[in-house]
């Protein structure tokens, strides 16, 4: 049998404060941040020192709630490096209502333009642009915060909507919204300029198409099998497009009603060979549309290699990978409320 689990956190049970030496300095920034009712100077817990508690939360699996933060509060290791002392867990549980989440972003900006890519693929070398993946993914809710949550009268749910820098291998942008978030809503009021966005058929809509060009940037998304255009050019496949799993490159324009409303010009379809995906009525039956024996890619990059945009689009499992490392490594499958609830863009 393993041993009992104790109740205890001890210092030599925590890992990872070697990264606060170079965290602690650029949340120093916070400390001072929802002082302003506090006219006496008795506030304790600082912005600061609770998102210090935060971190040090996501590097320890042992740490699984409040309370265990309250317990690592108390050590004298985590108190000296972090620059705080036994925080309450009335100021704990107070701390994501005081505290501005938004002041977060120019430090994660900051971290993350000092990343480098953690591996060169020389194949992107000419891509005009970030590649940026982007996906949706729901987390379960707490029962106490289901009022304002979404998925059926039984489940609940957060969706927390990500954009995840293919090359550097990190989110650098995640906007919460209730179970049911319009994803393509979401992704346009949160467009930039020099990016490549690669999306899967949920972000399928030519007016989205048409806000990215207009942001000046581009993006890659797959499309549905059904898609109306008429073609404009045919391209040959080269040798390396056909060992890729190419079967057609083709410059057309989209005449369907969305696209004509949008005002879409000329772009690209790639069309690959994949696995196709069938419904079943066995128990083995995964979710999700079903899928022929190739898929429809479409981007605006006229003058790219075919096989590179297939290859983007295949990189595009990235940020599902992420999804994953984020729910079930970090043990985020029910959301911590660190961040306030952001209403979905109209």
């Amino acid at each position: 049998m393993g041993q009992p689990r104790k109740d205890a956190i001890e210092e030599k049970d925590l890992h990872g404060f070697k990264h606060f030496k170079l965290l602690v300095p650029l949340l120093g920034k916070l400390h001072h941040d929802g002082c302003r009712r506090d006219k006496a100077g008795n506030r304790i817990l600082h912005y600061d020192q609770y998102a210090a508690l935060i971190l040090l939360y996501f590097f320890n699996p042992i740490v699984t709630s409040l309370r265990g933060i309250q317990q690592t509060s108390q050590l004298q290791k985590v108190q000296r490096l972090l620059g705080c002392s036994r925080a309450a867990l009335g100021s704990l549980s107070e701390a994501a209502r005081i505290f501005d989440p938004e002041l977060l972003r120019g430090i994660i900006d900051d971290l993350v333009e000092r990343l480098p890519p953690i591996s060169k693929n020389s194949a992107f070398d000419d891509i005009k642009g970030v590649l940026t993946l982007v996906d949706g993914s729901l987390l379960p809710a707490l029962p106490r915060l289901a009022e304002a949550m979404w998925l059926d009268d039984e489940h609940r749910a957060f969706k927390i909507h990500t954009h995840f820098e293919l090359l550097k291998g990190v989110p650098v942008r995640m906007d919460l919204t209730e179970g049911n978030g319009n994803e393509k809503k979401v992704l346009a009021a949160h467009l930039e300029k020099d990016r490549v966005y690669v999306t899967d058929r949920g972000y399928a809509k030519f007016a989205l198409f048409k806000g990215i060009l207009d942001a000046g940037s581009s993006f890659v998304c797959r499309i549905r099998d059904n898609s109306v255009f008429e073609v404009i050019q045919e391209r040959e496949l080269s040798k390396e497009a056909l060992d890729a799993g190419l079967v057609r490159d083709a410059v057309v324009r989209f005449t369907g009603e969305q696209a004509v409303k949008a005002g879409m010009g000329p772009l690209r379809i790639i069309e690959i060979e994949c696995t196709p995906h069938r419904k079943t009525t066995g128990h083995t039956s995964r979710g999700g549309p079903e899928q022929g024996d190739t898929i429809l890619i479409v981007t605006d990059m006229l003058d790219v290699p075919p096989e590179i945009i297939a290859l983007i689009y295949k990189h595009r499992w990235a940020i599902e990978t992420f999804f994953r490392f984020y729910k079930h490594v970090l043990g985020c499958r029910h959301l911590l409320i660190l961040v306030r609830f952001q209403d979905e863009p109209n």
